[in-house]
């Protein structure tokens, strides 16, 4: 479990500023400066917080992957797909679900099922991100020290851990007598156990969505989650952000402002909205970036670097006055929009083909709403002949090109991107690509040096192109 210091310091310094109004997270011992346990609310606090940190981590790696964003330098590791370890990313996320373990066991044994069931929602979603990212992972043995040596289960098999919890999570927040209700130390949902249930429901859509690939798949079952889940922007999953602790999309463009550069757009994503690939002008655009010094849109070229165009402002970049950069800007988790495409995609698959193109739509302008671009804007993008091809001319492809546009920034958007073989219109590999992956883009993260290093005999040996169970035709 992490140190009871850490999450008491994170009360007191990072997340008592975020609750300003809310002095009963001190009144948690006799002795608020030595306490000798975590209790519901600072582990439920914390584990609320530190998952919208988890999808910054991820995402800032896996946003060049799917060519979001590009390194101003030539040949930078990330963005062309060296086997970096990503110690850090891994810690979070391992630090993270041990405290959600501890969450569990305490709300169990406390009777606390609000608390309990929000915990097993939150511990799928951040294993089923690990697995996304790394395939077979620690998880049976991987928490109350039980060994420095943790096995590491099969991906599939944690598949199916993930719908459990997800399962369980559901059922155990909505029983009543609750010994503890949540409340302001839930840093998603305030205490709310409908959106928490709607969530449970979302969360199950997406991951039997990510089985496209398997014989396993089963398209109605998508659609019979979504039918419980999220009814509106409303119920989205994000964690909000404040001036004393902000968003940190916008700590890396203040960074980059300071010339510590970093969140460059990569030129792909600029051509997918601006209308050079597909013939149409997306308002959103301006929820992504500004315009360069020369009030044009000019991404960077992935693995290439600045180019021609080494001077500050000539390259659209992240910035503090869009949607994502702002400093108060949610991170967003799981919203309608991306629901609303899973939706999309699983009816297609079903041939329910009425229902795909309304939820393709629906999700466009949830996305566009989120983001809130005017209305005017928001018409003439959505009535355009290239986005509003009716039912029979509604392919995948449209449907995955939206949702691209849709989950910027976040990791899931590997996921997808995996599924679709990276068949985006217009994507090509970096420039000065990796060689050991033979001109193809990379299908799963290298574990890291704390393992290798560690936990060696545990630890698969994989290359940067062996996928996932569900990455497999």
């Amino acid at each position: 479990m992490k140190n009871l210091l850490k999450i008491t310091t994170l009360l007191l310094l990072s997340l008592a500023v975020l609750l300003p109004g809310c002095s009963d997270y001190l009144d948690i011992n006799d002795d608020p400066n030595n306490p000798t346990d975590a209790p519901l609310s600072g582990l439920m606090t914390n584990t609320t917080f530190e998952t919208s940190q988890g999808v910054y981590a991820l995402g800032n790696t896996t946003s060049f992957f799917v060519q979001y964003l590009a390194s101003p330098n030539p040949g930078s590791s990330t963005d062309i797909q060296e086997p970096v370890r990503y110690d850090n990313t891994w810690f979070i996320y391992y630090d993270m679900m041990t405290d959600l373990a501890v969450l569990q066991q305490k709300a169990e044994e406390q009777g606390a099922t609000q608390y309990l069931g929000a915990a097993k929602i939150m511990m799928a979603l951040n294993l089923a991100t690990v697995v996304d990212a790394w395939g077979n992972v620690p998880y049976s043995e991987a928490f109350f020290v039980e060994t420095l040596t943790p096995s590491y289960d099969d991906d599939q098999q944690l598949y199916t851990e993930v719908m459990t919890l997800l399962t369980e999570g559901i059922a155990d927040i909505q029983q009543p007598g609750s010994s503890s209700e949540l409340g302001d130390d839930d840093f998603i949902y305030g205490g709310d156990i409908t959106k928490w249930v709607r969530l449970g429901h979302m969360l199950k859509a997406r991951y039997l969505n990510h089985l496209s690939k398997q014989s396993s798949y089963d398209p109605n079952a998508v659609l019979a989650e979504i039918d419980q889940a999220m009814t509106s922007n409303a119920d989205d999953a994000q964690v909000e952000y404040f001036e004393e602790q902000i968003n940190p999309w916008a700590d890396v463009a203040i960074d980059n402002s300071n010339l510590l550069l970093g969140g460059w757009l990569s030129e792909q994503i600029v051509k997918h909205v601006d209308g050079t690939t597909y013939g149409v002008f997306d308002p959103r655009i301006e929820a992504f970036t500004d315009t360069t010094d020369f009030g044009t849109y000019v991404g960077t070229r992935n693995g290439a670097g600045r180019g021609a165009a080494p001077e500050q402002g000539a390259r659209c970049v992240l910035t503090t006055n869009t949607f994502y950069g702002q400093r108060t800007a949610p991170v967003l988790i799981a919203t309608y929009a991306e629901q609303k495409f899973i939706e999309a995609e699983a009816a297609f698959r079903a041939g329910l083909i009425g229902r795909a193109y309304q939820a393709y739509l629906d999700g466009i302008e949830a996305h566009m709403d989120k983001m809130g671009i005017e209305e005017s804007d928001k018409i003439n993008y959505m009535t355009d002949p290239a986005v509003a091809v009716g039912e029979s001319g509604l392919t995948l492809d449209l449907i995955f090109k939206e949702k691209y546009t849709a989950m910027y920034l976040h990791p899931e958007a590997w996921v997808d991107a995996r599924r679709y073989d990276y068949q985006y219109e217009g994507m090509e590999v970096p420039e000065n690509l990796n060689p050991n992956l033979n001109g193809q883009f990379i299908r799963r993260l290298a574990y890291p040096n704390s393992e290798t290093q560690r936990n060696s005999e545990n630890v698969p040996d994989v290359t940067l192109l062996d996928r996932i169970f569900w990455d497999q035709q």
